[in-house]
């Protein structure tokens, strides 16, 4: 059987060295490990089934689905939460991850392992109702959006409509029942563009949203990226998926990115960007 996944935490089996096979992101997380910063553990999905995928049309190796079955049990044992579980869900993120840094050209999906059931399992555990149904519709949101093709906008003016409705400027002033009704009306949305219902198996979840990732190798935005920047399309790219750790819980948590040098002047000094409140690639401050 061939090895397609390498997993970083508690046992981690790669390192800096090994960006062609594990991407950038999946080697710089192994090595992160390595050196003992706390990173919420995973698994990489290769490079090399990138390449399997694009060579066997679009499909993925016939033991992955094993290998990823074994992974989830892993983390499961280590975090103490289970995927799909209605007392302690474990929730996912699926991220792209080239050898060499693409920003934005492919895709991410957050909080795959949410649906009807362990939503109300993840506000029960955290005893946040608000952090949990916010959750719920970001991962409709993006999985319709990256998974289905259904246009971003098209809920993105669900949302509008919806603060307009209950009379808030901001996200995170949307209501408990706020959000519960907009989470209804994006699964009709994903109905009447998509012509299936939102995918209730958190398996079916995390499979399609693999599948999507290595799609967004070739989708057009990547593809001329590639190109401005003379990276060849046959290195590929890996998918990260890792356990979720929350900027949307309240006040006290945020999302961002951290550098120890200043990204566009080198000046060597701590330098960071962040959103209080909120979840994934939203407008950052400094």
């Amino acid at each position: 059987m061939n090895k397609w996944i390498y997993s970083f935490g508690k046992d981690t089996e790669g390192n800096a060295d090994m960006k062609s096979l594990l991407g950038g992101k999946g080697a710089n997380l192994a090595q992160m490990c390595l050196i003992g910063l706390p990173v919420p553990p995973g698994f990489t999905i290769s490079t090399q089934v990138c390449s399997y995928f694009y060579e066997n049309n679009y499909q993925l190796p016939a033991e992955l689905q094993t290998q990823i079955e074994d992974e989830l049990s892993g983390l499961a044992k280590l975090l103490g939460s289970k995927f799909g579980d209605l007392t302690n869900p474990l929730l996912l993120s699926v991220r792209s991850g080239s050898r060499s840094s693409m920003p934005g050209m492919m895709d991410t999906i957050l909080n795959i392992g949410l649906n009807d059931k362990t939503v109300v399992a993840l506000a029960n555990k955290c005893k946040n109702e608000r952090f949990a149904y916010d959750s719920y519709r970001r991962l409709i949101q993006m999985y319709g959006s990256v998974v289905l093709n259904i246009n971003h906008h098209d809920f993105e003016e669900l949302l509008y409509l919806k603060k307009t409705e209950f009379g808030v400027m901001l996200d995170t002033e949307i209501s408990i029942e706020a959000l519960q009704q907009l989470i209804e009306e994006y699964k009709q949305l994903i109905i009447t563009k998509y012509g299936k219902e939102f995918p209730q198996d958190v398996n079916i979840q995390l499979f399609n949203a693999v599948n999507a990732v290595f799609k967004s190798w070739m989708n057009p935005r990547a593809i001329t990226y590639r190109k401005i920047n003379n990276i060849p399309k046959d290195w590929g790219t890996a998918v990260n998926i890792q356990s979720m750790v929350f900027g949307n819980m309240g006040e006290t948590s945020a999302t961002g990115v951290a550098f120890t040098r200043n990204p566009s002047t080198g000046e060597k000094h701590f330098y960071g960007e962040y959103l209080i409140n909120a979840q994934g690639e939203e407008p950052l401050n400094q």
